[in-house]
């Protein structure tokens, strides 16, 4: 029996996936994008957040069959509101064969993978083929400057990218809108280009950048030190997609 590391699982969320939904946040991510708004999620260990109400730890051990049985509680509260469970991070694919044992037990669930799509295929191809539907972010498509806001290499997520079109799973690729790093419009060119070449996607979300994100750091004795301008307006170029002929919507929004 596998057992994985979560930090947190939240219930009635409505912003990760169709209908209301639980989401489980499993800890560890290869990437240290500059704007994350989740860094509880980076390490694969337990940390203390410090806090005036007091310290607490995130990061606890689950096996799959506690972890689905949990689930499966919900699945008909789930299934009513048209929803379903959401596996985010952190990195989800970090531990792939603890969330392909927990999907295996899971009910009639619909089940929604939020990755990064950094894993190798092998791992992508596991769990990806269990999920009804995968949110794909794809947040700078040039590999030099991918590495210097993320740290990784873009060229395993692209190629992830690619498998996931051959699978017959529905996708979203999700962009976040960061000023001057991922709003520019040879970027987000060049990510509607990408996405007019793949079938199975269902469109693109564009993510209006988070500028809450910084908060977190401080209570895990974390600097936050974006390598861009924050008070900067980010550029919303809905034309590039549109032009492209990509379905495309702004978070919260009607899409498009």
């Amino acid at each position: 029996m596998q057992s994985g590391m979560i930090f947190d699982i939240r219930e009635f969320t409505v912003h990760d996936g169709p209908g209301v939904r639980t989401t489980v946040f499993l800890k560890g991510c290869p990437l240290r994008c500059s704007w994350c708004h989740n860094p509880e999620g980076m390490s694969p260990a337990p940390e203390v957040i410090e806090s005036p109400s007091g310290s607490r730890t995130v990061g606890k051990l689950y096996t799959a069959e506690r972890l689905s049985t949990i689930l499966n509680r919900q699945a008909s509260i789930l299934e009513a509101c048209g929803g379903g469970v959401t596996f985010s991070g952190g990195e989800p694919l970090s531990q792939a064969s603890f969330l392909a044992e927990v999907i295996a037990q899971l009910n009639s669930i619909h089940v929604l993978l939020d990755t990064s799509g950094y894993a190798t295929e092998d791992d992508f191809r596991l769990v990806a083929k269990l999920c009804n539907l995968v949110f794909f972010d794809l947040k700078i498509m040039d590999r030099a400057l991918h590495f210097h806001h993320t740290g990784v290499d873009n060229a395993i997520i692209l190629n992830n990218l690619r498998a996931l079109s051959t699978m017959d799973v529905p996708f979203v690729i999700r962009t976040p809108l960061v000023p001057g790093v991922t709003d520019t419009e040879e970027n987000l060119n060049a990510i509607a280009q990408c996405a007019a070449q793949l079938r199975g996607l269902v469109r693109v979300d564009l993510l209006p950048y988070n500028r809450a994100a910084g908060g977190k750091y401080a209570a895990l004795g974390k600097d936050f030190s974006p390598a861009y301008d924050e008070s900067v307006p980010v550029q919303i170029r809905l034309g590039c997609f549109e032009s492209a002929g990509v379905p495309v919507r702004v978070a919260g929004q009607v899409p498009r």
